[in-house]
């Protein structure tokens, strides 16, 4: 009996030997990025695009090399594989109906169907998708919906995660009609991460904000970030960190919002920008968490 046992155990040593350690999990990058009026046909958007200017998008989505993106302004998922390649990512956007075409500002004989928020999530992580947060719409079918995920990346954490555009024209202040339609979609955002602030797993709230929330004495940042419950003491993965997009702003509007359980993971803050054509009116960026 006691040979049997010590030859188990031996050969369970050695298969322990064989197999090596255990590789630990890669960090998990999460991205940002409006993609300005992406259509899947660049002779109809709003935002002209030839084929030179897809591959170039292209291009820049390998460079980001995130593990999941949210993106904004993306007509559809066919529009959306023009980016992400269908083979190394899953795609999925907000279930609001495209509805009927509309003009493009300043573009004659152009028109879209809408700007929609979804994911690209790469392959090899599991998710599952929630009801989109449809509430963010006001019951008007041009505003965007929030698309809520929650992924579950092989050796990491789960992580929930809101991909958001909220309404333009309300960068910072409180007046004029853009800020009152912005602030009616404040506590349907901060209902969402209170609601998630109770439950066991961390969350991220990430996107166009249209929002510089890192200024001073922000009220919309005050809203969503006041630690109550206790994992709402929310952060902006980029910290102190200015955009460096565009020498117009220097402020982001886009960002990635982690709770306080995410904030603890976060390993690093970065923006891709572009070299010479700038293929979006937005840089993407992204949080690298543990």
């Amino acid at each position: 009996m006691l040979q049997r046992m010590t030859a188990l155990a031996l050969a369970l040593s050695l298969g322990a030997c064989a197999a090596g350690p255990t590789k630990a999990a890669e960090p998990l990058r999460i991205a940002t990025w409006n993609l300005e009026h992406l259509a899947e046909d660049g002779a109809q958007g709003c935002r002209p695009r030839s084929e030179a200017d897809y591959a170039l998008l292209r291009s820049y989505a390998d460079r980001l090399n995130a593990d999941v993106v949210a993106f904004q302004e993306v007509e559809s998922l066919s529009a959306a594989a023009r980016v992400f390649d269908p083979a190394k990512y899953q795609l999925v956007i907000e279930a609001r109906p495209a509805g009927d075409r509309f003009p493009c500002r300043g573009l004659e004989g152009r028109s879209l169907t809408r700007q929609a928020v979804g994911f690209a999530i790469r392959k090899g992580i599991a998710f599952e998708r929630a009801g989109d947060l449809t509430d963010l719409q006001l019951g008007d079918p041009n505003l965007r919906s929030g698309v809520d995920v929650t992924i579950r990346a092989p050796g990491r954490a789960p992580l929930r995660l809101l991909a958001v555009h909220l309404k333009s024209g309300c960068a910072s202040g409180d007046k004029g009609e853009a800020c009152a339609t912005l602030m009616r979609q404040v506590p349907i955002l901060e209902s969402w991460i209170d609601a998630r602030a109770k439950e066991a797993m961390r969350f991220a709230v990430l996107g166009d904000f249209n929002r510089r929330l890192a200024r001073s004495g922000d009220v919309v940042w005050a809203d969503i970030d006041d630690a109550d419950p206790a994992h709402a003491d929310l952060s902006l993965a980029q910290g102190g960190a200015g955009p460096k997009c565009d020498p117009r702003f220097s402020e982001f509007i886009d960002h990635v919002v982690l709770d306080a359980r995410a904030s603890r993971d976060l390993l690093g803050f970065e923006e891709l920008t572009y070299a010479g054509e700038r293929p979006s009116d937005h840089c993407p960026v992204v949080a690298t968490l543990k």
